[in-house]
């Protein structure tokens, strides 16, 4: 196993080492000129050229990228050109509310989607098989960013029951401890900021969890739908198991480890996919700093921002396959 995770560990480099190049080139040879951008239209020609050299953007192309990859190894992404704050300040600030999102709309689509997954393979063809199979190819094609809008015109403008936007209520915000809200509230026991943190967190959550809730679903169904009727199912109902022991110990158990790929991929994918959610909902995570980096031609903090998403798609992907050898004991690792 630890050989396994090291080799992992090793595939990590050539794999951030060419999102970083990728990045770095698309933003160098097709975004404005970035002094031109931070100056405004009123700066002379005079002004953009020494502040280009001030950043070191007249340095040759590969030169600015060794600069960059060198910076990058020890942790520095260098200083975001719209706010002159370090890159990695500006990600960590905004990191937790993304996780936070997140996990939350992971456990959400893991309860909702394996739940619903298993009642439709062991009713198969029944009214809420087909309701629910409905409802999971809806999930998988509505945008989010459109269900997203109608939540809030639902839940929020007509029956007024959850706030549109933000983290939390003015005046609300818990004691600084993780930067996690939920956690912050409950650390130091302040209930009104957690009431606030959880009706703030559930319209974005619900918006973003929509889409692996209908792929956990199909997923489940499909590989319960295999395990019920192997031999060993068919041994367990002989004995006089009871239903519920055979589905949720026997056969769920074993139909859970191709959906612990589909839960580990969808959270690698809701961690960096998150970007539309954050606007609709104006949520102060990475999605959204990314979209106003972008905007504002930012490409320090635009690199830093995919290089973090994308490590933590890869650790998340590493996590999963590790976990597969509890799931499974028949599988090695080599």
């Amino acid at each position: 196993m630890l050989r396994y995770v090291a080799q992992r560990l090793l595939l990590l480099i050539p794999v951030l080492f060419g999102v970083s190049l990728f990045v770095f080139l698309v933003l160098h040879l097709f975004t404005a000129d970035p002094a031109a951008m931070m100056l405004g239209q009123h700066a002379t020609a005079e002004q953009v050229e020494a502040l280009r050299k001030q950043l070191g953007l007249n340095d040759p192309i590969y030169m600015q990228f060794w600069r960059f990859l060198t910076d990058m190894l020890q942790g520095d992404f260098g200083r975001s050109l719209m706010t002159r704050a370090p890159v990695m300040e500006e990600i960590l600030n905004r990191l937790p509310a993304t996780i936070e999102l997140a996990l939350a709309s992971i456990i959400i689509a893991s309860a909702v989607g394996i739940t619903v997954g298993v009642i439709s393979a062991v009713k198969q063809y029944s009214i809420f098989d087909y309701l629910s199979m409905i409802g999971a190819l809806a999930g998988v094609s509505m945008p989010i960013f459109w269900l997203g809008l109608m939540l809030i015109i639902l839940f929020s403008v007509t029956l007024g029951w959850l706030p549109v936007s933000g983290r939390t209520d003015i005046g609300l915000d818990p004691a600084t401890i993780t930067n996690f809200y939920i956690i912050d509230s409950l650390l130091t026991r302040d209930w009104d900021a957690l009431v606030a943190a959880l009706r703030h967190l559930a319209l974005p959550a619900i918006a973003l969890a929509s889409y692996s809730t209908a792929i956990i679903a199909r997923m489940t169904r499909s590989t319960m739908l295999e395990v019920i009727r192997q031999d060993y199912i068919r041994t367990a109902r002989a004995k006089g198991l009871g239903e519920r022991i055979v589905v949720y110990r026997h056969a769920l158990r074993n139909a859970l480890i191709p959906v612990v790929t589909v839960i580990g991929l969808q959270m690698g994918q809701l961690l960096g996919g998150a970007v539309l959610t954050e606007t609709v909902f104006s949520w102060p995570g990475i999605g959204s700093l990314l979209i106003n980096a972008i905007m504002a031609g930012d490409y320090p903090l635009v690199q830093g921002s995919v290089i973090i998403i994308a490590t933590t798609y890869v650790v998340v992907n590493l996590v999963v396959d590790v976990l597969y050898s509890y799931l499974d004991p028949r599988i090695h690792y080599s």
